[in-house]
């Protein structure tokens, strides 16, 4: 991997870090102002402030604890990648502490923005 794509990913484990700790400043931190927050079972959030709302929701419904396993890093352009993963873990329902394994397949597309 070349040293953008690499970046990349440590920003993908920034995220992962922020989703196991319910962390909406880390998270939000690694969105652009018009980025797309698309949660499964529900509908696409666009821009800070409605991807804020849908991650303020996923967090008091439930705790993630997941690892993303990088499968793909390709980079489309300057400042442009597209990441495919895959994701293992637990989802556990914050009203009943109900846990279940957490496993689904992502793709994220990354914006070098402001040289970061």
């Amino acid at each position: 991997m070349n040293a953008n794509e690499l970046a990349v990913v440590a920003v993908l484990r920034e995220y992962q870090d922020a989703l196991n700790q319910s962390n909406m400043d880390a998270v939000m931190k690694l969105h652009a102002p018009d980025g797309v927050f698309m949660p499964q079972n529900f509908p696409s959030s666009v821009g800070a402030d409605t991807v804020r709302k849908a991650y303020l929701r996923v967090f008091e419904a439930i705790t993630l604890k997941v690892n993303f396993n990088v499968a793909e890093v390709f980079q489309i352009a300057a400042d442009w990648a597209i990441v495919r993963t895959n994701s293992t873990g637990t989802s556990k329902v914050n009203g009943t502490r109900d846990g279940s394994p957490e496993a689904n397949q992502e793709l994220f597309v990354f914006q070098k923005i402001d040289s970061s």
